[in-house]
């Protein structure tokens, strides 16, 4: 039997032990001694945490997931690398023939056990269904609901998360019949007004996509849908890059949001120089940490979700247990994965070790370590 070892992150505290991997990849029990958080940090020995869980990722490694062909599997290879275990593959707004080729490509692909890659659990779809005046850098393809479109796309390749603008004529009115079929119906890109935000959520919509970008804002007399999220949410995601996001708004979704989970809405720019990159038909530029349009619009990321966890400890200043499970149990909460995101008996070995200043040592999707995996399509030895 594998075994994982080292202080280990647990649901009831850190234990220094071992992870005891089954066959199968999941984890079988885990052994060791209560240790303090304030003396892990301090060990030589590596820190074990729960792999990431990233449920907006548009690209990475010079790879778009719009461009099809193998564009998942790299962008997957490229965030295993940075400790995402498990992760959504985001498609842009684009025209009807650019989503069903997109989809296309990842039905290809599959959903199977790769080893070196994080697993995709499936797709998230930011837009078409948005706002045309809270594009971003969304291309200029939004429009209404069309569940004909939603059908076909889902049967090509499963849709977990869909992210609409409830304001737009017809959306409002489905998002009941969304929730009810099993999608995870998420507000953004929306110039929506308190009111349209607290209805959505009362037919079912749980989330917010990149919390306080692309939305109406928070003013005291008109608190618009940043408004709502930091009033009513359960779930919210956000960016901790430090630049779609300030240090004290951050804080203040973490003292109003439960559930808040850390997203990268990484480009094809992460992991990359700068240049410029493909995002669905745009082309983007990275330079000085961001990726924008030629406008000068932010485009996206270049976010890695071990910065992210760097993040939130060294500049935001949580305790690393608190932080770890805003990039891993938070997100899988939210999409309803109970066997991902926490190291428990019966989960997925999912696992990222750390080095004291929370660089990544190595990283195991399903009980295989992706530095050490014997082939390219099984990791079981």
């Amino acid at each position: 039997m594998k075994q994982i070892a080292g202080n280990i992150l647990t649901p009831h505290g850190f234990v220094s032990g071992v992870i005891e991997v089954s066959e199968e990849g999941r984890v079988a029990r885990i052994e060791g001694d209560p240790i303090d958080e304030r003396d892990v940090r301090d060990s030589a020995v590596p820190m074990v945490l729960a792999g990431f869980i990233d449920l907006h990722v548009h690209g990475g490694g010079g790879h778009d997931i719009m461009q099809g062909g193998q564009a998942l599997a790299r962008v997957a290879e490229l965030h295993a690398r940075h400790g995402t275990t498990a992760l959504l593959a985001t498609t842009m707004t684009a025209s009807a023939a650019d989503l069903n080729a997109a989809f296309t490509a990842m039905q290809a692909l599959g959903m199977q056990r790769v080893s070196g890659r994080s697993r995709v659990l499936g797709a998230h779809l930011e837009g078409p269904y948005i706002n045309q005046g809270m594009l971003g850098a969304q291309p200029d393809f939004a429009r209404g609901f069309d569940a004909a479109e939603l059908q076909r796309l889902h049967r090509l390749f499963p849709i977990r998360l869909i992210t609409l603008a409830p304001e737009v004529p017809g959306n409002m009115e489905i998002i009941e019949a969304l929730c009810a079929a099993g999608f995870r119906v998420q507000i953004g890109h929306t110039s929506g007004s308190y009111e349209d935000g607290l209805q959505a959520l009362s037919r079912g919509a749980s989330g917010f996509t990149h919390l306080f970008n692309a939305m109406t804002g928070l003013h005291h007399r008109n608190p618009g849908m940043v408004g709502v999220a930091l009033a009513h949410a359960q779930f919210a995601e956000i960016i901790p890059d430090l630049i779609h996001v300030h240090r004290g708004a951050i804080r203040v979704a973490l003292r109003a949001i439960p559930g808040l989970f850390c997203v990268t809405d990484s480009t094809a720019a992460a992991g990359m120089p700068d240049g410029q990159y493909r995002l669905g038909c745009h082309t983007v530029t990275k330079c000085l940490g961001g990726v924008r349009l030629a406008d000068g619009t932010l485009a996206g990321s270049t976010l890695t979700m071990d910065q992210a966890l760097r993040n939130l400890v060294h500049e935001i200043g949580l305790s690393l247990s608190d932080a770890s499970r805003l990039v891993s149990a938070h997100a899988a909460d939210y999409l309803g994965v109970a066997d991902r995101g926490r190291l428990a008996a019966g989960a997925w070995a999912d696992a990222v070790l750390l080095d004291r200043d929370l660089n990544l040592v190595d990283v195991f999707v399903e009980g295989c370590s992706i530095e050490h995996a014997p082939d390219r399509t099984s990791c079981r030895e």
